[in-house]
């Protein structure tokens, strides 16, 4: 945690602390309390100090994992199993215990507390800007090397699904198979599949600390939905998206990084759409440095497209076709946060761990994306990603 870039987020606040009630599955909980609570508990930020307040079945635990000041249970508040107006009174006790009349919550804290607090007179206000998610932008030297990491298991994970792809057989052609079609990619006899290759995705993820809960493995037309996870035989001469996210188990931070590949002869269309995306990767990157904002960016690489005549959100914003999305966003604790590249993003400061990632889409044709993972620094950017661009395998 960036305890004094959190002190200053924070020093302006109308409200004597901030707190949070969630589990870690919400990054500012995790980010600001340090500890891996699988059920809701309180972080109280107060006088520049953080308080925990957890269950007797996580007391342990917390106070060694915990980066809080102070950690405390609910036995401390005569508390353990009572109703819900028991557990708001220990919740109203704990925040008068270290002095704090008045709390602001985020955005997405839950009503309930909310309301609780308020009617045994805390008072309680709303971060409408979230400014744990703009502490949380900018990382530290520890928490780069921690993306830095995942972002090595990525590579693994996307060299073993490259390799399955690259040595498939491609049946009518090379080899001779049932029922498959002409042009289906073969691994041992049988038709690859999207599922097949987000499996030999995961299993390498794990055995190289990381997880993650879904994968995009898109062929042919599926590829043209930038969400599409792909499903069924992938094929060859067709663009394949691969879009890699997976979250250190460890750590609990995320990388990201997508490549295309094609088996045998892409369309000249295709071929023509992926040196574009080579370009506008090229074009967003030289535009990364400090005080240049997400727009900036995000126009970098829109120009190189809207020059050849492909449509952007920019000149179009009801298009479904061609670049449909935005260039990146910032990734940390969170697979998508802050910055973002896109029109409107912010400015971009030393220490902002963001993702480039330009792409074309027509359902008619396919899809084509390229997506490298970096660091803003003092004078422009260290790529964390270290893997070839190269579509024909």
């Amino acid at each position: 945690m960036n305890r004094p870039r959190l002190d200053d987020r924070l020093a302006d606040l109308e409200a004597d602390g901030y707190l949070i009630d969630a589990s870690q599955e919400d990054a500012n909980q995790l980010y600001l309390s340090g500890f891996t609570g699988p059920d809701p508990f309180l972080t109280l930020y107060a006088d520049g100090e953080v308080h925990v307040l957890v269950s007797g079945l996580e007391y342990g635990r917390a106070k060694a994992e915990a980066t809080a000041d102070t950690v405390e249970r609910h036995a401390d508040y005569d508390y353990e199993y009572g109703g819900r107006e028991a557990r708001n009174d220990m919740y109203t006790e704990f925040v008068r215990d270290k002095g704090v009349d008045s709390v602001s919550m985020p955005p997405r804290g839950p009503v309930g507390t909310a309301d609780a607090l308020r009617e045994r007179g805390i008072e309680v206000s709303v971060d409408a800007d979230d400014r744990l998610q703009t502490v949380r932008a900018v990382k530290t030297e520890e928490e780069i090397d921690a993306i830095r990491e995942a972002q090595r298991a990525n590579e693994a994970a996307m060299r073993a699904a490259e390799e399955l792809i690259a040595g498939a057989d491609v049946a009518g052609e090379d080899a001779e198979v049932g029922d498959a079609e002409p042009g289906v990619l073969l691994h041992e006899g049988e038709p690859l599949t999207s599922e097949r290759v987000a499996e030999e995705i995961e299993v390498t993820l794990l055995r190289h600390g990381c997880a993650l809960d879904e994968t995009i493995v898109a062929g042919g037309a599926q590829a043209a939905d930038p969400h599409d996870r792909g499903s069924g035989p992938l094929r060859a001469n067709e663009a394949i998206i691969i879009d890699i996210f997976p979250r250190s188990k460890a750590t609990k931070y995320n990388a990201d990084m997508t490549r295309t590949f094609c088996v045998g002869e892409p369309s000249e269309t295709v071929r023509e759409w992926y040196e574009l995306t080579e370009r506008a990767l090229d074009a967003a990157l030289d535009a990364v440095e400090p005080g240049a904002t997400g727009e900036d960016v995000h126009a970098a690489a829109c120009e190189v497209y809207e020059e050849a005549g492909e449509p952007t959100f920019r000149t179009d914003p009801e298009t479904e076709t061609g670049f449909i999305h935005s260039t990146g966003h910032g990734i940390g604790l969170d697979v998508h946060e802050s910055p973002r590249l896109a029109s409107g993003g912010e400015e971009l400061e030393p220490g902002h761990a963001i993702t480039v990632e330009p792409g074309l889409y027509d359902p008619e044709i396919g899809g084509v994306r390229i997506e490298d993972l970096i660091v803003v620094t003092e004078d422009g950017y260290e790529n964390l990603t270290d893997y070839p661009i190269e579509f024909v395998v």
